[in-house]
This record gives C-alpha cells, structure tokens and sequence, in this order.
C-alpha cells in the first residue's frame, strides 16, 4: 500500500509539473531579456552599429581612391570573448558578416574552416569533376582588410543588484601593411534586479 501511494504522489507530481511548462513562438526581431546575460538582441546590435561606423569612417573612401574604385575585399577574423560568461562569438561574428553584404559597400571572403572547405572541395573536383566544371586553383580573392575583436565585461554586483557592462572593440587592418585604418567599439550596460 505504501508503495502505491508513493506511485501516485510521483504521478500527481510529474503531470502537474508538465501541465505548467509552456512554449510559445515569438517573433526573432522581439527583444526579451530573461537573465540580463548576453543575448541574440545584443549580438545582432552590436554587429549593426559596428558595421556602421566602419563604413562611415573616413578609410573607405581613402581605400577606393587608392584602388581606383574597387570595393575593398574584406575577412572577419577573430573576435576574442574575454567577457564572464560564454558568448558565442561564431553568431557574433555571422551578423558582422551579414551587415558587411548587404551594405554592398565591401566585399566578403570566407575565413578559417569555411575556407578550408571551400579548399577541400576544390581539390576534389579537381580529381572527380569533369575537365570543364572543375574550379581551378589560384583563383581565390585576396582579402585586402581584416576585421578582429573582443568582447569584454565588467560585473558589479550588491545583494540583489547587478550592473553588468559590456564592451566589445574592433579593428579593421590592412593585411598588406598591417596599418589600422579603423578602430570602434560598443559598449552595452544591463541593470539587473534579483
């Protein structure tokens, strides 16, 4: 009988504890912020405004006097989370290089291990393609600029408050000469209340 009843009091405790959950679609343009932590909104924000002033600085016009008009060829490079917690700097990194194309104002060249597939791919053409659709080597575009980061945090927290300040610092280089033609950030501050 003992064990019976313990049976129900499960039963009782997992339908009820199901009854409660609940999802519901919203739309991916929606800002919610549950934790206070970094999120889809700050990384699609921050990726923006970057790119903003990055074409609004004075290096692109510079650029396409010098190349006589050509768009400068831009990588993303690395983008360093040296913040408190996990951020995904791949999503970072992916809303830079969305907000890049459809500026129109640069051109975009893949990087690191999407390059490296395009490379793999490329040589397997070469023995598995016919002569008249296989890629050739040395075709690649070279990037002229890279673009690198970080994203930095500072936490202050008392009893049941927390500020938590975000910053995150960009620099656009010249590949050939190493020169920083730009250098930005955004900084993002969260008053969390517990």
């Amino acid at each position: 009988m003992k064990t019976l009843s313990i049976i129900a009091v499960c039963a009782i405790l997992i339908l009820t504890g199901c009854a409660s959950h609940k999802v519901e679609r919203v739309s991916v343009d929606e800002q919610i912020d549950l934790s206070g932590r970094w999120n889809d909104t700050d990384s699609r924000m921050v990726a923006e405004s970057m790119v903003n002033q990055i074409l609004e600085g004075p290096w692109l016009s510079n650029f396409m006097k010098s190349s006589e008009g050509k768009l400068p060829v831009v990588v993303v490079g690395l983008v360093y989370n040296k913040s408190h917690e996990h951020i995904s700097a791949e999503t970072f990194i992916k809303d830079i290089e969305k907000a890049f194309i459809n500026s129109g104002k640069v051109r975009l060249v893949q990087a690191g291990d999407k390059r490296e597939e395009l490379r793999k791919e490329r040589a397997g053409q070469m023995e598995f393609a016919s002569a008249e659709t296989a890629k050739n080597w040395g075709k690649e575009l070279g990037a002229d600029l890279m673009l690198n980061g970080d994203i930095s945090s500072i936490v202050d927290e008392y009893k049941k408050e927390k500020v938590t300040y975000y910053q995150v610092n960009m620099e656009l280089s010249n590949i050939e000469t190493n020169e920083v033609l730009w250098i930005g950030d955004k900084k993002i501050k969260k008053y969390i209340t517990k």
